[in-house]
């Protein structure tokens, strides 16, 4: 008897397991069969979970009884770059590191296929493969590529390829295909009409119920169900081997991506293997380069019934993701970083003023670079769609003064498609102010609201968009908005910082969410465009305060305004204005009663002391305590202690008069107030140290 391989096992459980697309099966045979192909693309979409890859898996079975040679290509295995595609090509045909694919698919002279799965993750390759690639492949070629999308608009477009496509939505499997599905995985007979009801043919409901069957569950549907899968999920996770087992599906369900590391971490396990093994194994769990990902309806079922069952553990799954993306932050460099803080953007994905807001897709594909020299033309022309010459000239400006503060964002071919442009407000000149009307508007605000103190710096992100979307939602607007976290994160001394936005309504959810506050006062216009502003003070709400506070609200589903917490804003002082505070402060330090109105009351060095709101009279009580310290600070120095001695006789353990004060240290008056003077002095420079960190 002859041996049977686990790949013939294999294929021969996918052969029996597959029922119906019939039509699709003789499209396809009929085309390969065909001396000249009547399409070149074979293009099917249609929702997750209808049975793409399972339909690609069968053409390929067609030409493998027909001998004809196929190359199947998973995008999602695929960094979307042509040199990925090309490299994954240079594999599967077995071709030397120096060989060319397609200078051996255009040679090709017998007929054979390609097949590109999971289409939808390669469109940043889109208009490459569509222009580059695919062209110059021989007509003997046939292409059939499986997406959840319909084909863009630029094969839609082009006449030429118009007339070699033919598309296929695929749509759920007729009740007789899904009678036949259902016999094949053993489900009882006396369920099927009941299936039948609930499912409507959906292929992967139907596979989930007969994975449950599988497991010797009695199930009894009802038909009436208003969302097929996701009733269905709900009733799958409720029969999970072990609670260990749900944890891991619902911690899989909270990250973007899951790996052995992360899972581990989120579980608090020292080895995730054997779960990582078994999520993998799930129906619903697909698998990326990276890691595994729910089904887009399963994860949203899963989070759903994990907020409402046990909020505090799906609390907790966050708190874990957010310690192990922090951890690696603190390990990774570049390009790396920037998915890792994607990553940690994700965790904020459950609440509705983010979601629609960001794109969380896989890949992006995109990279983050530096100005080159040969870019502005790009940016320029990208500045003239969309905000017109007057714009293009203020950018050319500060493309000359401050090159280095340029982001340029790039395609797999290298080509600019977005930028952002942080301006250092602190390093403008007053020729800069009077060219740009945006940097004018946020310097004055500065100036009239929020000055800078000696040491700090405001950047303004003057111009940022992406070259076919301007400012609107897309995967060039997410990694954008992912560098300006990082810009926070990483840049000190940043006291201030302004976002412009062309339509500043649209994006006042997630600014505010991200406590973004709205600067009316710095909005500006340009030519006929008006732009509303956006502003944060760092010495406000610091970047680790504000890591906090994001932390706070990535748990909250709620779409309500956000608004901080404190009742009063931080008090941000010129050095002259806090000087002058803490000497009214040693005057009043006995009479805490009347330092009510001091505006060291609300200022950073106080807020840095508590983590919570506190009353008027707790932060005057951490006023005096900090004097009292610095003030006995200046003991431990010899040059000093005559310092401290002139403030203790006089504010801290006061005499009747300053005269006593003298008589008491036994100093001539004059000395005395000198030592009196030099004493606040310093005591107001210490805190001034502290107070600008």
């Amino acid at each position: 008897m002859a041996m049977t391989s686990l790949l013939d096992r294999l294929s021969a459980e996918r052969q029996r397991r597959f029922v119906g697309r019939n039509l699709e099966l003789k499209l396809f045979e009929q085309a390969i069969a065909s001396k000249d192909l009547p399409f070149h693309i074979l293009y099917v979409f249609g929702p997750g979970g209808v049975g793409k890859t399972t339909l690609i898996r069968q053409f390929s079975r067609v030409c493998e009884q027909s001998n004809i040679r196929t190359i199947t290509v998973e995008g999602r295995s695929l960094e979307p770059t042509a040199a990925s595609f090309l490299s994954a090509l240079r594999s599967l045909m077995g071709l030397n590191k120096g060989d060319s694919p397609l200078q051996v698919l255009a040679e090709k002279k017998e007929r054979h296929v390609i097949f590109i799965d999971t289409y939808e993750t390669l469109t940043q390759i889109d208009e490459w493969l569509r222009e580059e690639f695919l062209p110059h492949v021989s007509e003997n070629t046939l292409v059939a590529i499986a997406g959840r999308n319909p084909l863009s608009s630029g094969w839609r477009s082009d006449p030429g390829w118009q007339a070699l496509i033919h598309t296929v939505s695929l749509n759920n499997l007729a009740p007789e295909e899904s009678l036949t599905y259902l016999k094949r995985r053993d489900v009882p007979a006396a369920q099927y009409q009941a299936i039948l009801d609930f499912t409507h043919g959906h292929p992967l409901a139907l596979s989930l119920v007969a994975d449950l069957f599988a497991q010797g569950k009695n199930i009894h549907f009802q038909a009436d169900a208003p969302n097929i899968v996701k009733s269905l999920l709900e009733r799958f996770i409720q029969e999970l081997p072990t609670t260990l087992h749900r944890m891991a599906l619902e911690a899989c369900a909270v990250v973007r991506i899951t790996t052995e590391a992360s899972l581990a971490q989120m579980l608090e396990l020292a080895d995730a293997h054997n779960l990582f093994e078994w999520l993998r194994g799930l129906s619903f769990i697909e698998s990326g380069h990276t890691g595994l990902f729910p089904h887009d309806l399963a994860r949203e079922v899963l989070i759903a019934d994990l907020r409402w069952r046990n909020p505090d553990f799906y609390a907790q799954l966050h708190h874990r993701a957010r310690h192990y993306y922090t951890n690696r932050l603190g390990q990774t460099q570049g390009q790396e970083k920037h998915v890792v803080l994607f990553d940690y953007m994700f965790l904020h994905r459950d609440n509705p003023a983010i979601r629609p807001r960001f794109t969380w897709s896989e890949h992006s594909g995109l990279l983050t670079d530096s100005l080159r020299e040969n870019d502005n033309t790009s940016i320029l022309q990208m500045v003239i769609q969309y905000e017109g010459e007057a714009s293009a000239k203020i950018t050319y400006h500060w493309l000359k003064r401050q090159p280095e503060n340029v982001l340029v964002f790039r395609d797999s071919q290298n080509t600019a498609v977005g930028f952002a442009m942080m301006i250092a407000l602190h390093e403008a000149s007053s020729e800069d102010l009077e060219i740009d009307p945006g940097v004018k508007a946020a310097w004055q605000y500065l100036e009239k609201y929020a000055p800078l103190r000696l040491s700090e710096g405001a950047t303004i992100f003057r111009f940022w968009m992406g070259k076919d979307t301007y400012q609107a939602v897309s995967p060039t607007q997410s990694l954008i908005f992912i560098n300006f976290v990082q810009y926070f994160q990483k840049t000190p001394g940043l006291a201030y910082t302004f976002l412009p936005c062309a339509e500043p309504d649209a994006w006042a959810p997630m600014l505010t969410y991200f406590d973004m506050k709205r600067v009316s006062e710095a909005d500006f216009q340009v030519g006929e465009r008006s732009y509303g502003v956006y502003g944060h003070d760092w010495r406000v709400v610091s970047p680790s305060t504000w890591q906090q506070l994001l932390a706070q609200r990535e748990i909250t589903a709620s779409s309500e305004t956000i608004t901080t917490s404190q009742q009063q804003p931080t008090q941000v002082l010129s050095q002259s204005d806090f000087t002058e505070a803490v000497h009214d402060l040693l005057r009043n330090y006995t009479r805490p009663h009347t330092l009510h109105n001091n505006p060291l009351v609300h200022c950073c060095l106080v807020e840095k002391q508590q983590t919570r709101d506190i009353s008027i009279d707790e932060r005057i009580e951490i006023l005096r305590n900090l004097i009292r310290e610095t003030a006995e600070f200046l003991k431990l120095s010899p040059r000093e202690e005559k310092l401290y001695r002139a403030l203790h006789r006089t504010y801290i353990s006061p005499a009747s008069t300053q005269e006593q004060a003298a008589e008491l240290l036994d100093l001539p008056f004059s000395t005395y107030r000198r030592h009196l003077k030099a004493g606040m002095i310093r005591v107001a420079e210490i805190l001034w140290q502290r107070e600008i960190g």
